[in-house]
């Protein structure tokens, strides 16, 4: 504990020791606030951290106070936007709508791309991201690197690699660009292979290892000066991928996502740019437990997900008036299945579908709009309107707990929303509302046994749940100056008809390690109440603070704790540059988690905390430009186990890095 106060002591005396000791000189890059993260750009660097160069996009996206993650390995985290699971927010590519094809959510959708083939990540919270698509929680938008034509042909390229010991990974990232007048081509290839990491106390976490291939391919042909046709595809796959918190390892998991667009910008017309897009991805992921000789009963399970779809948007601008309306339609068909076997594994005993040919039908059309009031005045409003139908090939399982439940279901999914924007620098304040629908997902309305090893029950889905509705609002205020700046926000949402899982009387576990059974049903209501506090201080001219301070809470309607709410939680750093060389410290920890919920599987986790270093070197050669980082994780080798741990596996021990990027 004494070492943990002079560590914070360290990070936050320090910058009133540096900031007496030199005057301070304003640096002519001024930070822009914005509601998203974004790091795409004329430059469109790769995404990074100041940390760490080489990140996953699970790691950049942790670095967001509006994601947490469930863990469940080293491998494909599940992100939590405003502290709900996935089935509560959308995650698309490009607008794309790409849906994972593992019951158990080992493969959400970021674990399909690679932080060198995106420029950016756009994170929109409630029903201001409910653009591409019902949801309460909001919309993570990965946004892949498209080059500029150019008046000449040039060629443009990155490489880095690197290794991280504590898991001994290796990790190769390349990216090559041509442009000129009339064609654009970007392409990326990334390999990243993995053993089994060790925890704070130096013991090995078996099954945590994963080999991963990336690879992105992107064409576009300017058929006027105004208007271009573009192909896009990303191919991945992951092999022998281990998940130490589950009782089954990841065989194979391969992804073909494919779009082909075509673009026409407007001259002296309020109509600006329309864009329309075809789609198609499908994703085929084998989960199986040939390596846990210790299971009594042996298990496949195998899924497929395959989408198609169409997307077509058109912004206007008028004035102080500007609007997006979209047209977003796609068909999903996701299967799953399960097979058991005894030790002789050339005999089968049981085979069921735990989803039952479920083809998932949306169509919708949405409005973003912007009016500039005034100078310091702006309104935001908008809202959508979709049609979901669902349609079971192989209803029979779930009428085995609900005789006669429906093979198909449509619903209507309204969304709306309103936010007012003040600016009277330095101060800037927001105030919103919003209110949505979202449908049940595949699991919830026709999941069949399926295993959960949190909680260690099997879950059974209902085709006749209600629609979540979400009511939600939200309100931010920031003061900033050349140095400094502070900014509050937080939201609110009361969701009617909450999908959660609760035990069921009827049926027997199937899972010979199931403890039961429980049903997706509907609470009357849950609230879920999330606050942040960000701030920033340029102590000097080449040096900076961050920190963050989030805050959530979770009820249900019997003042419950709802699971996976993050307890307080903290992260500051301090990043130093003098020439080409920098250096970054940082602590990052969670408060004990007090407001636990047992009847979710839940238990009370220990308060923590994590200091990382690194520190980078930049330079040119000849027409190259190279950049070197080192640096440590967890320098302390803390022991710890996160809220959101699945089965309170631990995370990784000390952990030294080392990554060498060369531009072209």
């Amino acid at each position: 504990m004494k070492r943990r106060k002079l560590l914070i002591l360290f990070l936050f005396a320090g910058t009133s020791i540096f900031a007496q000791q030199a005057e301070f000189q304003s640096d002519s890059l001024k930070n822009i606030e914005l509601k998203t993260i974004e790091v795409f750009g004329e430059a469109k660097r790769n995404i990074e951290t100041e940390m760490k160069m080489a990140v996953s996009i699970d790691e950049f996206l942790a670095s967001s106070e509006q994601i947490s993650f469930i863990k469940r390995g080293a491998y494909a985290w599940e992100p939590l936007l405003n502290n709900m699971s996935t089935e509560r927010s959308t995650i698309t590519i490009d607008g794309m709508h790409i849906f994972g094809a593992c019951t158990d959510k080992m493969d959400p959708v970021t674990s399909y791309v690679e932080s060198n083939n995106l420029a950016g990540i756009d994170i929109k919270s409630g029903q201001e991201g409910g653009l591409h698509g019902s949801t309460v929680a909001g919309n993570i938008e990965l946004k892949r690197k498209q080059s500029r034509f150019t008046t000449q042909n040039g060629f443009k390229g990155s490489y880095q690699t690197g290794f991280e010991l504590n898991n001994k990974q290796f990790f190769n990232l390349g990216n090559v660009s041509f442009s000129n007048e009339k064609w654009v081509a970007d392409a990326s290839i990334s390999y990243r292979q993995a053993e089994n990491y060790f925890d704070g106390n130096q013991k090995e976490i078996k099954h945590s290892q994963f080999k991963k291939l990336n690879t992105s391919l992107g064409v576009a042909y300017k058929t006027s000066e105004l208007s271009l046709v573009r192909l896009d595809g990303i191919f991945d796959m992951a092999k022998d991928v281990g998940f130490p918190a589950l009782p089954m390892d990841l065989w194979l998991s391969r992804g073909l996502i494919t779009s082909v667009s075509y673009k026409q910008l407007f001259e002296k017309s309020w109509i600006r740019l329309w864009d329309t897009k075809l789609y198609f991805n499908t994703i085929e992921h084998y989960m199986d437990d040939t390596t846990r000789p210790e299971n009594l009963v042996h298990m496949d399970m195998p899924g497929w997900s395959t989408t198609y779809g169409l997307l077509s948007k058109i912004n206007l601008k008028n004035n102080d008036y500007s609007s997006e309306i979209q047209l977003n339609a796609y068909q999903n068909l996701s299967i799953a299945e399960m097979r058991m076997y005894p030790q002789d594994r050339s005999k089968r005993t049981m085979f069921a579908y735990t989803w039952p040919w479920v083809t998932t039908s949306y169509a919708g059309i949405s409005m973003n709009n912007a009016w500039d009031i005034s100078r310091n005045h702006q309104m935001n409003f908008g809202g959508s309107l979709g049609l979901n139908h669902h349609y079971a090939k192989y209803p029979d399982f779930n009428w085995i707990f609900y005789p006669g439940a429906s093979q198909e279901k449509n619903r209507i999914l309204p969304s709306l929303f309103l936010s007012y924007h003040s600016d009277y620098k330095p101060i800037k304040f927001s105030l919103g509302s919003g209110y949505g629908h979202r449908a049940p997902s595949v699991s919830e309305a026709y999941g069949y046994y399926i295993y959960n090893s949190f909680d260690r029950y099997d879950y059974i889905g209902n085709p006749d749940l209600k629609n979540e509705i979400s009511y939600e609002i939200n309100a931010s205020a920031e003061i900033s100056g050349e140095r400094f700046s502070l900014r509050a926000q937080a939201n609110y949402f009361y969701i009617q008809n909450y999908i959660i899982g609760k035990i069921l009387n009827l049926g027997s576990p199937m899972n010979y390690q199931s403890v039961g059974v429980k049903a997706y049903t509907s609470l009357d209501y849950a609230t879920i109440f999330n606050l942040s506090l960000k701030a920033r201080y340029d102590v000097l001219k080449h040096l900076h603070w961050n920190g963050i301070l989030t805050y959530a809470r979770g009820k249900d309607n019997q003042s419950g704790n709802l699971p996976f709410i993050r307890p307080l939680n903290y992260q500051t750093s301090l990043q130093a540059h003098l020439g080409n060389f920098g250096i970054q410290t940082s602590l990052n920890g969670d408060f004990k988690q007090r407001n636990f919920s047992p009847f979710y599987g839940e238990d009370s986790t220990p308060a923590y905390m994590i200091w990382n270093l690194s520190a980078d070197y930049n330079w040119r050669f000849n027409q190259y430009k190279v950049a070197l980082q080192v640096g440590a994780e967890n320098l302390l080798n803390e022991y710890y186990s996160t809220y959101a741990d699945w089965g309170n596996i631990p995370r990784m021990g000390r952990n030294l890095f080392t990554s060498v990027k060369f531009n072209f």
